[in-house]
């Protein structure tokens, strides 16, 4: 990570050091760094409008335009993706330098005005390289790895409605105590869903309280290659056993990520 984005960091946890204003979610040499910031701007009623700004730092940024996820209780999906929308757009503007802050602070000032705004439909990030080529991520296939899951039924419904707002499809799939989610769809909607994966509370603990998935794993990502099966929805499904499993892997195209990273986990 770039010096400047290093001083932005310490800067803006400087800035918002409130009760649960700032968490930095994790950090990574090759992936780099999530981090979350609560704040609050005048919505349509003229009322503060809690927000959620989940920010994911590339190792490249500030050359890179940063992942951003918005959540509020007080929006509906389709406002938090056009504020989305609207803060890359504005993102682009401020490209090659440190820019979080000045993002917050254009949100705080102009949410109401975004919100008046006739709804865009989901857009698709895009990344500058260093070299200053755009590169536009198209289809991509991801598969994950869940620990486990207490709080089941309400836990699997949770994963449909996001993958059905995120316009993603493939397969939730259970064998054993294996849990897999396989997920097919443009990159950028891919990274939208693992914050929220990340960052939201979807199950419980060993004591029935609500809890954020900290035992997620990405196991393997591509852009869909042409063996690939092109999944035509999402679906939930629990095999007898792993031979059932392996076959779903095959008819798919994906035999060798089933030998490589699926076997792996049966202990």
């Amino acid at each position: 990570m770039a010096d400047a984005a290093r001083e932005e960091l310490s800067a803006l946890a400087a800035i918002f050091c409130g009760p649960d204003e700032w968490e930095v979610l994790s950090r990574s040499g090759t992936e780099g760094t999530v981090f979350r910031i609560l704040t609050k701007a005048e919505g349509l009623m003229g009322a503060d409008v809690p927000l959620e700004l989940v920010f994911h730092l590339p190792v490249n940024y500030p050359s890179c335009l940063p992942g951003i996820s918005v959540h509020s209780e007080h929006l509906t999906r389709a406002q938090s993706m056009t504020v989305k929308e609207k803060l890359l757009k504005q993102a682009e503007n401020l490209l090659s330098e440190p820019m979080v802050h000045e993002l917050v602070l254009w949100i705080q000032q102009n949410l109401r005005h975004v919100l008046n705004q006739p709804e865009t439909g989901s857009g698709s990030e895009k990344c500058t390289s260093a070299t200053g080529m755009t590169v536009d991520d198209g289809l991509w296939l991801t598969l994950l790895h869940l620990d486990h899951m207490r709080a089941k039924t309400k836990y699997v419904k949770t994963i449909e409605k996001w993958a059905s707002d995120l316009k993603l499809t493939g397969k939730l799939m259970f064998v054993g105590k294996i849990i897999l989610i396989l997920l097919q769809g443009d990159r950028s909607n891919i990274k939208e869903y693992l914050l929220l994966q990340k960052t939201s509370k979807v199950d419980v603990d060993s004591s029935g309280k609500k809890c954020k998935e900290k035992m997620i794993s990405v196991l393997f990502e591509t852009k869909v290659q042409t063996e690939h099966k092109r999944f035509l929805a999402f679906e939930v499904k629990e095999y007898s056993s792993l031979d059932a499993l392996q076959k779903e892997f095959e008819t798919a195209g994906l035999k060798k990520l089933f030998s490589e990273f699926v076997l792996g986990l049966v202990k």
